[in-house]
């Protein structure tokens, strides 16, 4: 049997936690540690080193598949967050959250607007 949880009594070998790379010698008959969801495999070193190479070519033929992936999310993240932006300034408020506006706003008018009003009350008056 390949495969144990922790507390299980086991015999003389070398003992795998693959989850987190832990390694576990037992010399004579012993007890593994943890709990039992933790799972162990009893594989010699040589395994190890052979199944090492083999995981390193894995990642280096998927390699050009993260990058894709990678640029993929990155532009849908740009592309999200200008489209938030554009119904975010479209939806906006002229509040701003730091101003109080206790003597109301400064209405300016412009000339334009001041020589309109001025012929209108000429023309009524």
């Amino acid at each position: 049997m390949l495969k144990h949880n922790g507390g299980d009594r086991v015999g003389k070998g070398t003992y795998w936690n693959l989850t987190n790379g832990e390694r576990i010698d037992i010399n004579t008959e012993g007890t593994l540690p943890g709990d039992a969801k933790k799972t162990y495999y009893k594989m010699p070193a040589a395994a190890i080193i052979v199944v090492g190479p083999v995981l390193g070519l894995m990642y280096a033929a998927f390699l050009p598949f993260i990058g894709i992936a990678m640029a993929v999310k990155l532009i849908g993240q740009k592309v999200g967050g200008e489209m938030r932006d554009l119904a975010h300034g479209s939806a906006s408020f002229a509040w701003v959250p730091g101003a109080s506006y206790l003597t109301g706003r400064n209405k300016k008018e412009t000339k334009k607007e001041e020589a309109s009003k001025k012929t209108e009350e000429k023309k009524e008056g």
